[in-house]
């Protein structure tokens, strides 16, 4: 059934993971708009990622928070020469079943994935098995500090280290404010998948910076505009600016926010 037929909805993850996106959307006859909102790189420097995987023994727990982070790790391990079995002890958590699927296809077995898809749920499911425990956190450079703090206050001894960086994809800007201008072709849907999402469009659209809260959307911005929402934390960035989540997923995965737009039909 091809119920949004007719219906234009931005995606704007970056480049290499639209699709899933796009795909589950488009089967339901709406017309995609790919325009990156994100642009995933490499950090300033890889050195306390290798200095921490060079000296894997030290650690019980490994935690991984995204996809992006997973893939990061795999090319890290790959250019370091590190053997899989160096990371066998390890008792992995992974927050979502992509990321879950992602590091069971590098082999190795995922000992925690949350019921929620966030950061709180991550920590929810690890009380009473990281006391005393050393925990290597994989992530990106910006983000939210929950797991960190929460498990420290457990008493578990906890090494933060960046995979990658998400930075704001100045090539877009161009083309969202024409899009969004342009009657006849804005969208009307915008999809967000993530906090950082949401900070990257205000300050396309608003040109200023993704870390300005003062920002409010500018006049060609209309609010007959739905926006579709991941989840709660993603929910609570765009109130931060004063947007509501029209569509918020129950489940958040990719897979849950097209259920979600496909049942709230925002015709």
């Amino acid at each position: 059934m091809r119920s949004l037929a007719g219906v234009r909805i931005l995606v704007g993850r970056a480049r290499h993971q639209a699709s899933a996106l796009s795909r589950g959307l488009e089967a339901l006859g709406a017309d995609v708009i790919e325009i990156p909102l994100i642009e995933i790189r490499r950090p300033r420097s890889y050195k306390p990622l290798d200095t921490a995987l060079q000296h894997l023994d030290k650690y019980q727990w490994l935690i991984l928070t995204s996809v992006n982070g997973v893939e990061a790790l795999a090319a890290r391990i790959e250019h370091l020469g590190i053997e899989a079995q160096l990371l066998e002890h390890l008792k992995i958590a992974a927050i979502g079943p992509s990321t879950s699927k992602r590091i069971e296809k590098l082999g190795f077995r995922v000992a925690v994935v949350p019921p929620r898809y966030v950061a709180e749920s991550v920590v929810d499911s690890l009380k009473g098995k990281v006391q005393g425990e050393r925990v290597l956190l994989v992530r990106a450079k910006v983000a939210r500090d929950v797991i960190p703090r929460e498990l420290k206050s457990m008493g578990a001894r906890v090494d933060t280290v960046t995979a990658y960086e998400t930075v704001l994809p100045a090539s877009s800007k161009t083309r969202l404010r024409t899009l969004m201008r342009a009657a006849k072709q804005r969208p009307h849907i915008i999809t967000f998948t993530s906090s950082s999402m949401v900070r990257n469009f205000m300050a396309l659209l608003a040109g200023r910076s993704s870390g300005d809260r003062t920002m409010r959307l500018p006049s060609q911005m209309p609010d007959t505009i739905r926006l579709a929402s991941i989840g709660t934390v993603t929910s609570s960035t765009l109130a931060e600016f004063g947007l509501k989540a029209d569509v918020e997923a129950k489940d958040y995965t990719i897979d849950g926010l097209i259920r979600a737009i496909h049942e709230a039909n925002l015709k």
